[in-house]
């Protein structure tokens, strides 16, 4: 498969936008004094809405479309079914090595930070968050570039989801290192920072795969990602909505997201 250098450029831009977004994060944090709650739990929900509506609608229903193709009815949804299940098993695995107490998917509020007196542990919450979350964002810039190679309607609306998912990941970084060093800038940098393991993996994943770009590791890729995206949305953002926001602020996103996603699809 012959990708052009537009095509690589697009893919790089958009995955390196979406990890960016963790400076969203870090700029609501540093210019308001409360946590808007309701608009983070609608917009998480919003995102995971338009990551399971795209992964079962798009990505999984492509791959298994091209394996069955090739392999057969039942051995080809079996294979894709695999691929599937492997981007699930890769973000578990990642997601079992973090320790429970430093998940940078627990909520953080502004108002919460400064209560905190021990600034040795703030800046230790902060620099653990931006580790852990780089190691996150890795494979999601490896789907996000995959993506951009392929289907620009597809990648725009994962680029979009993700950018959204990494806003409270800004927060969770930036909030206890300028709690902990009375330092704006330092803050912001460092969970700026921490978006870029997002581009950074995209890029490693080309290298590895761009010299095997065929239709049937095309396949493998769509349903990996979807597997992928199902996992962040079920384990990670609706949880963290919730915890957000009010009880349905979450499940209102969520439709919406669902509903966004499935216009722009039918209208593209």
């Amino acid at each position: 498969m012959e990708i052009s250098a537009s095509t690589f450029w697009f893919a790089f831009g958009l995955t390196l936008l979406a990890g960016l977004s963790t400076g969203i994060g870090s700029a609501l944090a540093f210019f308001t004094r409360k946590t808007n709650t309701n608009f983070l739990s609608v917009a998480l929900g919003f995102s995971a809405g338009v990551m399971i509506y795209i992964s079962f609608v798009e990505l999984y229903a492509h791959g298994n479309q091209i394996y069955t193709h090739v392999f057969g009815l039942r051995l080809g949804q079996f294979y894709n079914f695999l691929f599937f299940l492997g981007g699930i098993m890769l973000i578990a695995i990642i997601d079992r090595l973090v320790p429970e107490a430093e998940n940078p998917h627990e909520v953080y509020r502004v108002e919460e930070m400064g209560a905190i007196r021990n600034k040795s542990k703030l800046m230790r919450t902060g620099l653990l968050s931006a580790l852990i979350i780089a190691i996150h964002n890795f494979p999601e810039g490896v789907a996000t570039f995959a993506a951009g190679l392929t289907d620009a309607s597809i990648a725009i609306p994962i680029a979009v989801a993700i950018a959204i998912h990494n806003i409270p990941e800004g927060i969770a970084v930036s909030v206890p290192i300028f709690y902990a060093t009375n330092n704006r800038k330092k803050a912001f940098w460092l969970s700026l920072s921490s978006g870029l393991a997002e581009p950074i993996g995209g890029l490693i994943g080309f290298i590895i795969l761009r010299n095997y770009f065929n239709e049937l590791v095309l396949g493998a890729t769509f349903s990996f990602i979807a597997g992928i995206m199902v996992f962040i949305s079920l384990d990670e953002l609706l949880p963290t909505a919730k915890e957000y926001g009010q009880p349905h602020a979450a499940i209102y996103g969520l439709i919406a997201g669902m509903s966004v996603m499935a216009i722009s699809l039918i209208l593209l």
